[in-house]
């Protein structure tokens, strides 16, 4: 026996059932075989469906056909009994020593327990929070960074080979609208007073690096400014700029009037809103192997490129000056522009290019994590990449719904542009980076979420982090007054480990592995979450009613092995999480 690999039981028993199978009919080899975990122990520990599967191809009843099954069964080490129940389940009691022996494996492998290679060393590029950097990053882009590398980091566990990458969206009219508002507020400084638009950028980090660049060059900016509202005599009438097109107006103005002062403008709020971006990221516990600029898919041409190839596929045609992609073709309720009758690329054109760049990078998957209101985005990047000779299903999305604050019953309302926003940074600061990353992933990604501030600052039960981490310092303090040398617990006999209870906590550490591919299968990291409550809700209840430091040797150190390993279990799922293990609370 291999005492570095654990036993995957679940697919022990699968090939024990496809063996009986084939030995009673013909059995397609893509037939999946699966055992599910059952709710009640009176059902055993695993189930299996197959004998309802067979129904149709041998015309026999199902319950006669799981007998038959059962008749053909090879032996296994690890069964103590198999019967069939209800229509034809299958259910599978494993042996308490088998149990009882998997310890062994949990505290040989430490952090490196519940690793598998379901992901055989792929690669996989995950997109994930790729936020305008206009300002700071709000909460909602902190549900997407915690998803983003909680499943990163579930599928390196995986197997997977992972490349975590941020998309700069550092070209087009929103960063020209940030240039714009920041040297409004700076020609503000120079004592400059035009009216600022309403649907510029308002908040106080605009002023704060106007601020910046008005200490460090004083009035090296102010060029002509009365020509700034030129072809806008509504606006020098006093009115405010409240339009798109009165927007534009003033930004083709002031890129006229500062000539190529404005790249240093544009390059400077670049910088500062990337760097807090960057550092703001860092702090939360996300970091990315690659930040990706969309200029650059510009300056290299592969923009203009990626268009030509969609134009020789014959997917793109000329209407109203302009050039649409035939994406109704794939699903899209309309077609869509690639380029406007100015000769300006559309952000679809230049997300296209960008898609076609992930693949000629050499990913084998891609997978981008998205806000919900992006949902009808994904028929046509699906259907561009198809009429480029791609494959759509290579590009998986998940969705991510928004994260809607409240506290003191109340909700917090955002908005970028008017700066009245709740950042990362603040929901950090009050309620703490664990809390944070746990909240985010405590549901299924596109499902709502309702993040309670003032519970997840509760040091109470009802608080799930605080339960799970209150969970890992118990065993800690159980294990520093027992004052022994931890690699001690690996090899002992852990026969005593026979209560319900006991044998209940055996078989959810055994899951672990299970859960983890699950969840980098599912894309679903809420997935851990929820199995590391219900790990510490039973280890709760267990240490509330035993006593770990008896007299009896064997059973102590039996026990203590069984938390020990528990320990490591909520240590590596937290880790996965970004959530902190502390040994002391």
């Amino acid at each position: 026996m291999d005492l570095s690999i654990p036993p995957n039981f679940k697919t022990h028993f699968a090939e024990l059932f496809r063996q009986a199978a084939n030995a009673i009919t013909t059995v397609e080899p893509t037939l999946r075989i699966e055992l599910a975990r059952t709710k009640q122990a009176s059902h055993g520990d695993y189930s299996c469906n197959l004998a309802m599967q067979l129904t149709k191809s041998m015309h026999k009843n199902p319950r006669e056909i799981a007998q038959s099954l059962l008749d053909h069964l090879p032996d296994s080490p690890y069964i103590e009994k198999i019967e069939v129940a209800g229509a034809g389940f299958i259910n599978v009691f494993l042996k308490n020593a088998a149990k009882q022996r998997y310890l062994m494996f949990v505290l040989r492998s430490q952090e490196m327990f519940g690793n598998c290679n379901v992901g055989g060393g792929k690669k996989i590029q995950v997109e994930f929070v790729s936020a305008n950097p206009t300002g700071p990053l709000h909460v909602g882009h902190g549900r997407g960074a915690a998803i983003g590398a909680s499943l990163s980091n579930i599928l390196t566990s995986a197997g997977y080979a992972v490349s975590r990458e941020f998309y700069v969206n550092d070209a087009g009219r929103q960063m020209d609208i940030l240039t714009l508002s920041t040297w409004l507020r700076y020609l503000e400084l120079n004592n400059i007073q035009i009216p600022f638009p309403s649907n510029a950028y308002q908040g106080d980090y605009v002023k704060a690096m106007a601020e910046l660049i008005h200490q460090a060059h004083a009035q090296r900016y102010v060029h002509q400014p009365e020509s700034l509202l030129q072809d806008l005599p509504a606006v020098a009438h006093g009115e405010t700029v409240d339009t798109d097109e009165r927007l534009d107006q003033l930004i083709a103005n002031a890129k006229k009037i500062l000539g190529q002062d404005y790249a240093y403008i544009h390059n400077f709020v670049l910088t500062e809103q990337l760097g807090d971006c960057r550092n703001d990221l860092m702090e939360f516990g996300v970091e990315f192997d690659t930040w990706f600029s969309e200029q650059s898919l510009f300056d290299n041409g592969l923009v203009a490129h990626t268009i030509q190839l969609l134009d020789k596929n014959h997917f793109l045609y000329q209407q109203d000056g302009a050039t649409w992609f035939r994406s109704t073709r794939f699903g899209d309720e309309k077609d869509r522009v690639v380029q406007r009758e100015n000769g300006q690329f559309t952000y679809f054109a230049s997300d296209i290019a960008y898609h076609l760049n992930k693949f000629e990078r050499g990913f084998d998957q891609v997978i981008n994590i998205w806000a919900a209101d992006h949902h009808g985005y994904i028929p046509r990047v699906k259907g561009a990449l198809q009429a480029l000779g791609l494959g759509p299903a290579n590009l998986e999305i998940a969705l991510v719904q928004f994260a809607v604050l409240y506290r003191n019953g109340k909700k917090a309302s955002m908005s970028t542009r008017a700066g009245e926003f709740v950042t990362l940074r603040e929901l950090r600061q009050e309620v703490g980076k664990d809390a944070a990353r746990f909240f985010y992933v405590m549901r299924k990604s596109d499902q709502h979420l309702d993040f309670d501030l003032d519970l997840a600052t509760s040091q109470s039960n009802e608080n799930p982090v605080y339960y799970v981490q209150y969970a890992h310092a118990r065993v800690c303090s159980v294990l520093a007054q027992w004052e022994g040398d931890r690699a001690d617990l690996v090899d002992v006999d852990t026969a005593a480990l026979s209560s319900p209870t006991e044998l209940s906590l055996l078989q959810k550490i055994i899951d672990y592995p299970d859960v983890i591919e699950a969840a980098a299968k599912e894309l679903s990291p809420h997935v851990i979450a929820f199995y590391l409550r219900e790990l510490a809700s039973e280890f709760h209840s267990y240490y509330n009613s035993t006593r770990f430091l008896v007299p009896e040797i064997s059973v102590q150190h039996a026990r203590l092995a069984l938390i020990a390993s528990i320990q490591q279990i909520l240590s590596n799922g937290l880790g996965l999480l970004g959530v902190t293990a502390p040994d002391k609370m």
